[in-house]
């Protein structure tokens, strides 16, 4: 699918920035495309690593901001990649949207950042932020959820478990993007999210699988 296929479908200002780096969809970019994505269905993808995931994310997130509908909130397992999706966010989308990182105290409301349009956080705190009950919270639109098969987690798990029961109580028509490159139980969880999945063997490089031995490599 031709990126420009769906230059109708996505804010001018998106396309703006996604044309300077991509022509085509990859193919769990499409998928998803044609099963609500644009729509603010929720999704579960679980693709391969360098399939394209990310970029679903940022479409589902992005449209919702620049549309007016709500905020975005990207959750992620661990406060280095929350630093570094955030830097990654503020340089491709900053001149557009508002984004914000919160990762800091888990015992602050953060009322700052009910002025903020694309907020990177981790599953901890946002579930504080929950607790603290921030009444922008109530402007969420668009939740992502990276690295989503850690609900399986014994540590994190739990919270992560927690904060999305939660999430979809309070907002009855959030949309939830779940990414994964591994998920055991697929069709489950997203019945339990209540999305349709999107899963796909596709990637950039093709795997080649073998054993070693003595030396020697034997492909299969």
């Amino acid at each position: 699918m031709e990126l420009k296929s769906i230059k109708d479908r996505i804010p001018r200002e998106l396309y703006g920035i996604l044309e300077k780096e991509i022509t085509k969809l990859r193919p769990a970019q499409e998928k998803s495309v044609k099963k609500g994505l644009l729509e603010g269905k929720s999704l579960l993808v679980c693709t391969p690593t360098a399939s394209g995931k990310t970029l679903i994310a940022e479409l589902a997130a992005m449209k919702s901001v620049i549309e007016g509908k709500g905020k975005a909130v990207y959750i992620v397992p661990l406060k280095a990649l929350a630093s570094e999706k955030y830097r990654d966010f503020k340089r491709k989308y900053g001149d557009i949207a508002k984004i914000a990182l919160s990762i800091g105290d888990i015992d602050s409301a953060d009322p700052f950042l009910a002025d903020y349009d694309l907020i990177v956080t981790t599953s901890e705190k946002l579930d504080s932020l929950t607790r603290h009950h921030a009444p922008w919270l109530a402007g969420i639109a668009t939740v992502v959820v990276d690295e989503i098969h850690l609900l399986n987690d014994t540590e994190r798990g739990p919270t992560l478990e927690i904060l999305l029961t939660i999430l979809k109580k309070i907002l009855k028509n959030v949309q939830i993007i779940g990414l994964s490159a591994t998920i055991g139980n697929a069709e489950e969880l997203a019945e339990w999210l209540h999305a349709d999945l999107i899963a796909d063997e596709w990637r950039p490089v093709k795997l080649h699988k073998g054993i070693y031995l003595d030396g020697k490599i034997e492909f299969y």
